[in-house]
């Protein structure tokens, strides 16, 4: 098997993180997303989702929140992001981000595609399996393309993919 086959099949068995359908010590008023209050992407992204979500979630650090939910394990909130509706479903992964955004806008459809669609959901499971193993260089790849402030971002990628584009133009041009 080649090293990228390898590398590959690595990344398709490596253990998700765990998913919990239910609890049974739902919020009382409305949903709760879950998160890791001492992550910095965590907290540059839910800083961008509550202004999002424009009250509609609560955002509660599991290091808080944990003690509330006393059937979920403290290790799977470590391991991902909880989304806790009032009726006790729990949405976790990529599909607390999703039904976040469903929650703010209905219109969205990143929930339902990861109920509906097993190659769509299994691809946000590895890609979030992937970021938090990788929280800091994600977040350090996240502020260098959009800035340091979550609310108003500055679209930096812009500017260097206008600058990769000019030279390799500028290359291919002059070679």
């Amino acid at each position: 098997m080649s090293t990228a086959n390898l590398s590959l099949a690595k990344i398709l068995t490596y253990k998700m993180f765990q998913k919990i359908e239910h609890t049974r010590f739902p919020p009382n008023q409305k949903p709760v997303l879950v998160w890791d209050g001492e992550c910095g992407f965590c907290k540059y992204w839910v800083t961008r989702w509550k202004k999002i979500s424009n009250g509609a979630i609560d955002f509660e650090p599991y290091q808080i929140a944990s003690e509330q939910f006393q059937d979920i394990p403290v290790a799977a909130f470590k391991k991902a992001s909880r989304l806790i509706t009032t009726s006790g479903s729990v949405h976790s992964g990529p599909d607390s981000a999703y039904m976040s955004y469903y929650i703010a806008n209905p219109k969205s459809p990143w929930h339902s595609w990861y109920e509906r669609y097993s190659w769509f959901r299994r691809l946000s499971d590895i890609g979030y399996n992937f970021v938090a193993k990788h929280r800091s260089t994600m977040f350090t790849i996240t502020v260098w393309l959009l800035g340091k402030n979550p609310i108003s971002f500055k679209h930096y990628w812009i500017i260097y993919l206008l600058v990769i584009g000019t030279f390799i133009f500028l290359l291919l041009k002059f070679l």
